[in-house]
């Protein structure tokens, strides 16, 4: 069974993957764009096929994939050519691989809230006997709407606010009998650790939302929307220096993931150990998405803020300089996912 669930999670990997590259595949074609290859995988190719003017190749390690355009990092003559086609155009095929994967996400989202007897709402219902918070200002029937700034449509939300804080103290606003009050310096439960840290838990309980159709589709895109924020949260605290670089996770530190989300998973059963797969991907896949929409070079960011440059100014700057920004940027994305994966290794070793 781990061995039928860890081909699973790599077949739903690839499925990620395969989900961005069509976003680009699709509205290229659609634009007249030629295709030259659309892989899934990378290194040697495994299987292929030509179909018109695409070579379709599945390669043979599982940890990507591409969509290969003609003039898309070159001059070309070809009536073809990417970079023939007008700057909304290319936005518009650029972009579609990451708004792929955040719909893939809702989608998955979905799968997850179908499952759900009910929803977790943000509204208190009853304290822990050992609570803190209710000694600082929360009361029963307070909605949490945010927590440190952080808004807080969900319970993912609230979750994460509360977990990833160094502090014991916040400032929460709720929304009490209808009015907004905001409260200073609240505090939840703790725990000190051996290292000297903290770790802070929610010490409340909250409402429950009835699942109708109406509150799953709600439920699935407010799912999604937390893991957008989220992911943009982390990037803000590892800039900021709130979370730490080693923090983040590479396809090993993945594949670890979803192999101890498995072994746990399994003590319950096999259809709770798949929808923690399932999870996962759906975190992953939007993960996806939102990085890959950020304006940094070497990603589908990067190369829309020159056509939109392009969009606005009614002008082309130098492929040349633009090849060398995002040269650079892949220098460095390939150091940093380097600096990455050996962290995941190190992380593993006294295992």
């Amino acid at each position: 069974m781990n061995i039928l669930l860890i081909i699973f999670a790599i077949i739903l990997f690839n499925l990620i993957v395969f989900v961005h590259e069509f976003g680009h595949f699709f509205t290229a074609k659609s634009f007249g764009v030629k295709v030259n290859e659309f892989a899934i995988g990378m290194g040697p190719k495994i299987l292929k096929f030509q179909r018109g003017e695409t070579l379709y190749s599945l390669r043979l390690f599982p940890i990507g994939g591409f969509c290969s355009m003609e003039g898309e990092d070159e001059e070309s003559d070809d009536k073809g050519a990417f970079g023939k086609r007008k700057p909304w155009q290319r936005i518009i095929i650029v972009a579609a691989g990451a708004i792929m994967n955040i719909v893939l996400g809702i989608i998955i989202s979905f799968i997850l809230s179908v499952q759900q007897p009910k929803f977790a709402s943000t509204t208190i219902s009853d304290f822990l006997d050992n609570a803190v918070s209710s000694q600082h200002g929360l009361l029963i029937g307070d909605q949490i709407d945010s927590i440190n700034g952080f808004s807080t449509k969900t319970y993912k939300d609230m979750n994460f606010a509360i977990k990833t804080s160094k502090e014991n103290t916040f400032s929460v606003q709720v929304t009490r009998k209808g009015q907004k009050v905001t409260l200073e310096n609240v505090q939840f439960l703790s725990t000190a650790n051996e290292n000297g840290s903290i770790t802070i838990q929610q010490d409340f309980h909250v409402e429950p939302i009835e699942k109708n159709f109406g509150t799953i589709i709600k439920q699935s895109f407010l799912d999604a929307l937390s893991t957008v924020k989220m992911t943009l949260a982390g990037l803000v605290g590892i800039i900021s220096g709130k979370f730490s670089l080693s923090n983040m996770a590479g396809p090993i530190g993945i594949a670890s993931l979803i192999g101890e989300a498995t072994y746990e998973g399994l003590k319950v059963d096999a259809l709770y150990a798949l929808n923690q797969i399932i999870s996962i991907m759906a975190m992953i896949t939007i993960n996806l998405g939102v990085v890959n929409l950020l304006p940094l070079p070497a990603l589908d960011g990067g190369r829309l803020v020159f056509f939109f440059f392009e969009l606005i100014f009614k002008k082309k700057l130098n492929p040349k300089y633009e090849g060398w920004v995002h040269a650079a940027g892949f220098v460095v994305l390939i150091a940093l996912m380097l600096f990455i994966t050996f962290g995941d290794i190190i992380r593993l070793i006294p295992r």
